[in-house]
């Protein structure tokens, strides 16, 4: 799949959460691909430095990688800093790092739904509150947040992760409105059916289970973490200056 280009993302400086791997990858392959300059927070280190290397054998800027677990707030805190001393003031931020543990209903204990409202939701929050004055200093930027069908669809097993989907929602549209004076916009992807290497590990042995999924959409096809990107880089460049407070949803017209 080639994704479109956008010289306006040349030597930005995007900061992906959850880069590593899965889509948060596909969104840092596509921003170095523009010449953006990358900076992944991650706790994979391996799997960030064998992108790194990767992005930077196909002659694109490596990324800057910060070791960070997203449910540390005073870590993450630090590593945002960190990448501005390093790089800059942040034109995107792709607020990407979730996990979508599955658990019965029943047996979910208080800290395990904290450990996912934090995992999900709490870092958006705190990585948009410190990237917001840089963009202001900037003037302008574009923050992404990663929402789900999860919430919309009522995945089964799913219902703190679906919960935390749903306030990203919610945060977007709030922050879209109070930070639009100064040009920066806000916006929610809701993925569809993506099977990921993880994805297909944990969730998805079953080949009759994305039959059925892909049985649901308008369009057959397999989603792909690409196709995510490609929504990304448009909410990222100055082509979508006008699109703000909306949650996209990117799954082939599922039912």
């Amino acid at each position: 799949m080639t994704l479109t280009r956008y010289p306006c993302l040349s030597g930005r400086v995007v900061i992906v959460t959850g880069g590593a791997s899965g889509i948060g990858a596909a969104f840092v392959r596509g921003f170095a691909a523009n010449g953006a300059r990358v900076a992944i927070l991650d706790v994979q280190a391996e799997a960030a430095a064998a992108l790194a290397a990767e992005i930077a054998g196909a002659g694109h800027p490596a990324p800057l990688f910060r070791g960070c677990d997203v449910t540390d707030i005073a870590g993450l805190q630090a590593a945002l800093a960190d990448v501005h001393a390093e790089l800059g003031p942040a034109s995107v931020l792709v607020n990407n790092a979730a996990n979508d543990r599955r658990q019965r209903f029943e047996e979910v204990t208080e800290p395990e739904f904290d450990w996912s409202m934090a995992v999900n939701f709490r870092h958006v929050y705190f990585a948009s509150q410190a990237v917001v004055p840089q963009m202001r200093e900037l003037g302008g930027g574009s923050i992404v947040n990663m929402s789900s069908v999860a919430w919309m669809g009522g995945g089964p097993d799913m219902q703190a992760y679906s919960a935390a989907k749903a306030a990203i929602v919610g945060f977007t549209n709030s922050l879209a409105r109070d930070v639009g004076k100064w040009r920066i916009r806000v916006n929610a992807i809701a993925p569809g059916m993506v099977i990921t290497p993880r994805q297909r590990e944990l969730w998805y042995q079953d080949e009759s289970r994305i039959a059925a999924g892909l049985s649901r959409q308008c369009v057959p096809d397999m989603i792909t973490e690409a196709d995510i990107a490609a929504l990304g880089l448009f909410l990222a460049s100055d082509d979508s200056r006008l699109i703000t407070k909306q949650c996209f949803s990117v799954n082939g017209g599922s039912r």
